[in-house]
């Protein structure tokens, strides 16, 4: 087990190295230091082997926070209480990770340690604040990581970068050990590839908890605003999320209209109204004592909205506070008896030029369905939800506090199945097709590769061929695509050995599907076996 625990952390490493994204990270702990940890973790505890990325305004014993700005720097002495209590169930902390400055900005682009990728497509932006956190789960380096949700920060990066984000019920998790934003409305939040595997570690972090409304007996009912009320989305998007709500609808789902615009209209108070104010109760005073000179790492756009707070005056706050009220008895009537209502987790997705062209409004247009959940005490799960022009679409699910296990149960229903290729010891009648069977595989068809592979034959028991793109000298292979229900592709990452890492293959048709590709560095003892045209074929032809 303990050779299995320190496989996994090399695995994170060579990933590290692969992808070359050094600004997903703030403090990055050494290997060797990493691989000891591993090694001491007892392998019995529940989430031994699971590895942990920290965003930067957490608390990690023996890493500074900073909160994305190196001058606000301190040397934690101890653990927040949430990644405490995720080592004490077994998981092993890779670092900290990069953010939206001071955790202002949706965006992921506002920090001095480099605007964050987006995990699919560099040129498009990661969604922030917990930019870093979701990149490094996305790219397939942490298990798990934490970040945290004031305006949906823990929501638009799980969307961004197709995984799965839970933001829990205000106080269901503690918050202690964390650089607030506007603590009245911080939550602390997980993020991981799958939905199992993100309530796993949400079990680990709840305090108590009070207890989910009653419902009326029958089939789940969610809220479904009509088109008109969700406002101009990026190109085939509306189209995507019709197709959510017909899945739904399609497992039994009673589907129900609803007021969009209390949300809406609570949503843009955020941070133009009064409540922008607790940032600069946060980190004002440190930010307002900044001079030209020693400013040189805070970010404009964050600086300019914590200063800018500052001369709001207390009159303006309680007037909100009786408006949100209002709004917030508007929305739960027009909620009615639902049990959640479905969302768009954004309205689109920007590239990082114009992010740059236009900072506050690109951020402005990212908070329209998430910024009011928190000012609501309202709890929410962000889930992956299909893909439109080859980038994630995500969707997400919002329901009254303690709500939190009702989401969770629904949301499955969410996520479209996913495809694979597989061209090896997954084929059907192989050795290790039974592992996609477990998992609720369903075979699909036969095909081939676009002609730019080469197939190698490892070193491995069982036999088993490594992929690897050649755009010059490759060849068609022959590969079967499997249909997997939505937690089913992680649990095959999760059991996937080096040098097997999961990629995106090209198909004879010109499609993209999920597939199993090989590391270079597995081919020096490899024979080359391309001429074949499938592992089937090079197995009869050894007998």
């Amino acid at each position: 087990m303990t050779d299995r625990l320190l496989a996994r952390v090399r695995a994170a490493y060579d990933r590290i190295a692969e992808v070359d994204r050094p600004e997903i990270w703030i403090s990055l702990r050494p290997q060797a230091e990493v691989e000891a940890e591993a090694a001491a973790t007892d392998p019995a505890l529940p989430l031994a082997g699971r590895l942990l990325a920290v965003k930067g305004n957490i608390d990690v014993a023996g890493l500074e926070t900073t909160a994305g700005c190196p001058s606000y720097a301190y040397e934690p002495v101890r653990d927040a209480p949430v990644v405490a209590r995720l080592r004490a169930a077994g998981a092993v902390v890779l670092g900290t990770t990069n953010l939206d400055q001071f955790a202002t900005g949706l965006v992921g682009t506002r920090s001095p340690y480099g605007a964050v990728r987006n995990a699919v497509d560099p040129r498009r932006i990661s969604g922030g604040s917990s930019s870093g956190s979701a990149v490094a789960v996305a790219l397939g380096i942490a298990d798990l990581a934490l970040g945290t949700d004031t305006a949906g920060s823990g929501r638009v990066p799980a969307a961004f970068n197709g995984i799965v984000g839970l933001k829990p019920t205000r106080g269901l998790v503690p918050t202690g050990g964390v650089v607030p934003a506007c603590a009245s409305l911080d939550c602390v939040t997980v993020f991981a590839r799958t939905l199992p595997e993100a309530e796993q570690a949400l079990a680990h972090l709840v305090t108590g908890g009070g207890a989910p409304p009653a419902r009326a007996p029958g089939p789940w009912r969610i809220a479904v605003p009509d088109a008109a009320q969700l406002g101009e989305l990026d190109a085939g998007w509306a189209d995507a999320f019709r197709s959510t709500a017909a899945r739904l609808q399609a497992a039994g789902v009673r589907l129900q209209p609803v007021d969009l615009a209390p949300f809406t209209e609570a949503a843009a108070m955020l941070y133009e109204g009064a409540f922008v104010a607790e940032r600069y109760t946060a980190v004002g005073d440190f930010v307002d004592k900044r001079t030209e000179q020693d400013a040189h790492d805070l970010d404009p756009t964050v600086a300019q909205i914590i200063r800018r707070s500052r001369d709001i005056p207390a009159h303006r706050l309680f007037a909100d506070q009786e408006r949100l009220s209002a709004l917030r008895s508007r929305a739960m009537a027009a909620l009615g008896d639902a049990d959640a209502l479905l969302l768009p987790t954004t309205p689109g997705h920007p590239t990082l030029a114009e992010v740059a062209a236009d900072p506050l409004g690109t951020n402005a247009r990212l908070g329209r369905f998430t910024n009011s959940t928190n000012l609501f005490d309202l709890a929410a799960v962000a889930v992956p939800a299909g893909t439109v022009a080859g980038l994630p679409f995500g969707v997400m699910l919002i329901g009254q506090a303690h709500t939190d296990g009702r989401l969770a149960r629904m949301a499955p229903l969410l996520t479209p199945s996913t495809q694979v290729a597989v061209v090896g010891a997954h084929l059907t009648g192989q050795p290790l097709n039974p592992q996609l069977l477990a998992l609720g595989g369903r075979f699909t068809r036969t095909t081939a590769t676009a002609p730019c592979y080469r197939l190698y034959a490892l070193p491995t028991d069982p036999p088993k061929p490594g992929l690897v793109r050649d755009s010059e000298g490759g060849a068609a292979i022959e590969a079967e695509v499997w249909e997997l229900p939505p937690a089913g592709l992680g649990g095959l990452v999760a059991a996937l050995p080096r040098p097997m890492a999961l990629g995106s293959v090209e198909l004879a048709d010109g499609s993209r599907v999920p597939g199993f590709l090989c590391e270079q560095t597995a081919l020096r003892e490899a024979a080359d076996i391309t001429s074949y045209g499938s592992w089937r074929t090079y197995l009869h032809s050894r007998g």
